[in-house]
């Protein structure tokens, strides 16, 4: 049995809403499916799955409103303590290394980008070390071109 003095994290009650939120999005979809017009029609597992979803999400809910709240003080403190533990430093700087990557493999070709992303990862992830970088970089890049040239035959862009 859970601890009910135990205190509500920051967001917490944010993410079941939005948890909730989901799954109402997700049976509204299975829905739209093929309704509901029998137990074998094509939209009746995804409409038991949404309803376990909602069921799940509505029991969260309910435990979550029952403990105390987290004492983070208004909004914006809240916010600011939830961005602080769950958004660091690190997380960010590689979401946005990982969306650059993304971005350049329009432009550019996929090695070169994956070569890029692999040698910036690695020397913010391990604080420097270039010269371990751009050989492991170099290594895997080279790794990658073999299996999908020769093993699968398939010539990336």
């Amino acid at each position: 049995m859970q601890n009910t003095l135990e205190k509500r994290l920051v967001g917490e009650l944010a993410f079941v809403c939005l948890l909730l939120v989901l799954a109402a999005a997700v049976a509204v979809q299975a829905y739209g499916i093929a309704g509901f017009s029998g137990i074998s029609s094509p939209g009746a597992f995804p409409l038991g799955i949404s309803a376990i979803l909602l069921l799940a999400g509505g029991r969260i809910l309910l435990d979550t409103l029952r403990r105390p709240d987290s004492g983070a003080g208004n909004w914006l403190a809240a916010a600011r303590q939830f961005c602080a533990q769950h958004f660091p430093r690190r997380i960010l700087v590689f979401t946005v290394l990982a969306v650059a990557y993304l971005a350049s493999i329009q432009w550019a070709s996929f090695y070169v980008s994956t070569f890029v992303f692999l040698l910036l990862s690695i020397l913010y992830l391990r604080s420097g070390r270039p010269l371990l970088a751009l050989l492991t970089s170099a290594l895997l890049v080279g790794l990658i071109y073999l299996l999908f040239t020769l093993a699968f035959s398939v010539y990336l862009p």
